[in-house]
């Protein structure tokens, strides 16, 4: 069976350069996989730009390439999550018979919670940054732009405050509701895959079910690491009953 095709997120990541050679998105892509392990390590309050770019293995120079800090690198994780979980959704329909919606339901969910089980960080950001702590504010600052020029550099700038670098960057994925982004993709998977218009009825059932399986996933995760096996059955039969009859 052919993929279903995707819809494409509406935010691109706001990173500082685009990498144009392959050696560069490699780099970016060590950089986004160190960030992911040491929110899962420390934590989001005590991740750093210098951890991360020591853990996989590049200057500080090259994290602040990319990034203005912190908050704009797990941003551009978050959205990196999006892709991989709309791919992994995309792959999941691919193999469900044609117009089964409830196995369209399953795949949705299933794949969200195998990446809250087996991708690194993903159990802290999934696909929004989390809340800023007070005195911290989102977008790169004047202060951190020190290595943007190479892959050199050094002060670990992780403040966020001050005043927003001219020029580079671009619109902040954060500022969008990560539910609503999620939901814009799911609901053009599933429009795709049953043979339905993505009408405005459709994505906000997909949005409803998308805020309740999001509620109730953190709550299963909250009562057992692994994701309580009841608690998840109990999302899986709401999401049965609300979203089948509209995707039918």
């Amino acid at each position: 069976m052919d993929s279903v095709p995707q819809t494409r997120p509406q935010t691109a990541p706001a990173l500082r350069r685009a990498p144009v050679q392959q050696r560069s998105a490699e780099r970016l892509a060590r950089i986004l996989d160190a960030c992911a392990v040491l929110l899962d390590e420390t934590g989001y309050e005590r991740l750093s730009t210098r951890a991360v770019a020591a853990r996989a293995g590049v200057p500080i120079g090259s994290v602040y390439r990319f990034f203005g800090n912190k908050r704009a690198m797990v941003a551009a994780l978050a959205l990196r999550n999006l892709d991989r979980y709309a791919e992994r959704v995309s792959e999941r329909l691919a193999a469900t018979p044609p117009l089964d919606a409830y196995g369209a339901i399953d795949g949705v969910l299933d794949e969200f919670i195998a990446m809250k089980r087996t991708v690194p960080g993903f159990a802290l950001v999934d696909f929004g940054v989390p809340a800023a702590a007070p005195g911290e504010v989102s977008g790169s600052t004047s202060g951190e732009a020190s290595g943007t020029g190479g892959d050199t550099g050094d002060g670990d700038a992780d403040s966020d405050s001050g005043s927003e670098g001219g020029g580079e960057g671009g619109s902040h994925p954060e500022s969008e509701d990560p539910n609503r982004l999620v939901a814009e993709r799911i609901c053009g998977l599933l429009a795709a895959h049953l043979g339905r218009p993505a009408d405005e009825e459709l994505h906000r059932k997909v949005l409803v079910g998308v805020e309740t399986a999001d509620a109730l996933v953190r709550l299963a995760f909250r009562t057992d690491s692994a994701g309580d096996p009841a608690l998840v059955h109990e999302t899986r039969l709401l999401l049965y009953a609300y979203l089948a009859p509209s995707l039918s």
